[in-house]
Parts: C-alpha cells; sequence; structure tokens
C-alpha cells in the first residue's frame, strides 16, 4: 500500500455551480487530496439550500474508470442519488475516478486499497465542510465499491454507516468464479463451449489467486493454460465436431492478470475489513444480478462486525439487475434501454437513513 502523505486536506479550488430550483440544491465543484500519493480529486457536492448541519454521503464506484455521475448505459446512477438525497436534507459528494475528468493519476496503476485512500481522503474534506453533521458522515458503493466502502470503514472512525448498491462484500476469488459463471452460462454459446469456459476460467483464477504475490504469476498462468488446451484439444477431437469456434483470450486475460487491481483484488478478504465495521449497514441487491451475486447480501450480515450486532438491514429485488434497475433479460446488452434507478429503491435508501441515521 503506497505511503499516505501528511498533508491530505488542501483544497485547490471550488468554483460555485449556483442553485437548481427543480431540486431545491446547491451543487458545487471542488478538488482535494487522496490519502494515497499526490492524487487530487475532481468532485461536487449537493446541498441542501437551507442553512443547518446535515448528514453527509460519499457515493464511490465500482469497476472501471467512472465519472462522478456516473455515466453507465446511458444511466447517471451517482446524480440521480444525489438529487433525489439532496433536497430530502443530506449533503452528498460524488467524485470521478482516477484519471477521469479532474481526478489525476492513472486508474490502471490503483488497486481497491487505493480507491479507499481516495474515499478517505474525500471524508476528511467533507469534516471541513460547515454544514456537514461529522458524526454522520457515511459512505455509499456500488458494486466494487462495496469493498472499496469496507476497507476505508475499517480504517476510519469518522464512518458512521455503509449503503451497499449491488456491492461486493465476497472474497475476489468468489466473485470472479459467481461472475463469470453466470456470465457464461447467460450467453449464446453452446453448451459444450460454456463447460469448457468454465473450466479454463477456474483453472485461471485459481492460478493467479495462488501465484499474485510471486513474480512468476504470468509463467504459471501460461503453464496452465497450455496444461488445459493440450487436454482440451484431445476432448473437442472426441466430439467429432468439424469447426472449433472457442477460444480464450489468453493473452488479454494474462496482461490484465498480472497487473496491480488484478493482483490485489483476487485476493481480496472482505472479512479482514468488515469484522472491524460495527456501524449500521444497509445493503440493496437484485435478484438477477449477474455481476454481485445476491449472496452477497448474507455476506454483509455474516462477515460484518455490525451483522454480529444485528445492525444489517438487507434487501432483496426481485428481477432487477446489476445496475438496480427492473428488467427482462437482465443482461447488460439490455442496461441502455431500462432507464434510471427507479425512485421506489431510492425511496427506501432515504427511509432507512431516516430510521437509522438522523
Amino acid at each position: 500500500m503506497k505511503t499516505i502523505k501528511s498533508l491530505f486536506l488542501a483544497v485547490a479550488s471550488l468554483i460555485f455551480y449556483g442553485i437548481t430550483s427543480a431540486q431545491s440544491i446547491n451543487q458545487r465543484e471542488v478538488i482535494f487530496k487522496s490519502k494515497a500519493d499526490s492524487i487530487t480529486i475532481g468532485a461536487t457536492i449537493s446541498s441542501p439550500i437551507k442553512a443547518g448541519k446535515y448528514p453527509a454521503v460519499i457515493i464511490v464506484s465500482g469497476t472501471g474508470p467512472q465519472d462522478r455521475d456516473g455515466t453507465m448505459a446511458g444511466t447517471k446512477m451517482f446524480a440521480r442519488i444525489a438529487n433525489f438525497l439532496t433536497p430530502k436534507g443530506y449533503v452528498v459528494l460524488r467524485m470521478d475516478d482516477r484519471g477521469v475528468g479532474k481526478t489525476t493519476g492513472e486508474y490502471r496503476y490503483a488497486t481497491t486499497a487505493d480507491f479507499a485512500l481516495d474515499v478517505l481522503g474525500a471524508l476528511q474534506f467533507l469534516k471541513t465542510e460547515r454544514n456537514v453533521d461529522l458524526t454522520h458522515i457515511g459512505l455509499l458503493g456500488h458494486s466494487e465499491g462495496g469493498a472499496v466502502i469496507s476497507i476505508a470503514a475499517s480504517q476510519s472512525k469518522d464512518v458512521a454507516f455503509l449503503i451497499s448498491l449491488s456491492g461486493l462484500a465476497s472474497s475476489g476469488l468468489e466473485s470472479l468464479f459467481v461472475q463469470n459463471e453466470n456470465l457464461v452460462n447467460t450467453s449464446p454459446l453452446k453448451e459444450v463451449d460454456k463447460q469448457r469456459s468454465n473450466e479454463i476460467n477456474r483453472l485461471m483464477f485459481a492460478t493467479a489467486f495462488q501465484y499474485a504475490n510471486s513474480d512468476s504469476l504470468e509463467s504459471k498462468l501460461h503453464a496452465t493454460y497450455n496444461y488445459w488446451k493440450q487436454k482440451d484439444d484431445l476432448y473437442f477431437k472426441s466430439l467429432g465436431i468439424e469447426y472449433d469456434h472457442f477460444r480464450f483470450p489468453i493473452w488479454s486475460y494474462v496482461q490484465q492478470a498480472i497487473g496491480p487491481w488484478y493482483r490485489y483484488f483476487v485476493t481480496y478478504d472482505p472479512r479482514i475489513f468488515l469484522s472491524r465495521v460495527d456501524v449500521p449497514i444497509l445493503a440493496i441487491n437484485g435478484s438477477k444480478d449477474v455481476f454481485v451475486d445476491s449472496i452477497n447480501l448474507t455476506y454483509w450480515k455474516q462477515y460484518s462486525r455490525a451483522g454480529q450486532h444485528g445492525k444489517v438491514t438487507t434487501i432483496l429485488l426481485p428481477n432487477v439487475n446489476h445496475l438496480l434497475q427492473p428488467c427482462q433479460t437482465c443482461l447488460p446488452a439490455e442496461y441502455a434501454k431500462l432507464g434510471e434507478i427507479p425512485e421506489s429503491t431510492l425511496g427506501s435508501i432515504v427511509k432507512w437513513l431516516k430510521e437509522t441515521v438522523k
């Protein structure tokens, strides 16, 4: 993990964006320091118009570089959450990921632990805001953001609550197994190719896990693939099928696996962090999420200290996908056709906040 610098709060810019009358909120753009390296983070703060002290929520993105609005499949998930929560009495901060918008750094060189340090920088910045209730600052994470907020909360006593939206609470290795099998099994591949894909995926993931901290990871991955390929060639020949259209993307997978993010993620163990987290947690998942399986709701309760004390609330939404959209096929190709996260789901968040935080 990178060295934490002692000076991390210098605000580089503050631009007033004015009042959004339709939603009765103030928005302004800020830049602050991460608690890792020299990263500066661009963000937007949404605040109620009326003066006072308000609970605050920091929104944390999932895998892949995203902008502060959470622009995914034609939706702006994070902007919608901010615009819904703020008129109801919450300060909301949403950030550009590394290398996106006004945030510096390169996403590909960072790990889930680095993203948690970015969140801690945001938390420290919010503590300087006059309208923020310092005893009620929480984190909201989507997808991998669930792991990020778990790490951040385990490292700071200033985190008052967690909200997980399709958030990861399983180990990195388990999530890779489950996610990829879900995607394969719902794909148009022939059954025999689904079987082959699941087999090589599991072998490669297990090898990446075993040698994640080794200089020999690249050679071990190639050796695993070559071993499987010899067996698979004989197997396919025995099927009597003329043409083999199945291909495992060995080169691109190895390049991803030897990078810092993957090495950290495949060995990520949520129990190490959640066992230190004893603040109220709300976890919401869709029953048709192919990326973060609904079993993660159980893990939020099982792995966290909060769960042992009965402070974890879980909600399983039927026929809802990874972006918390009601869905039909529920596969990624459909996301752009489904629109924004429903108001009913956002209402569940506000209801929990009122009961738990305020």
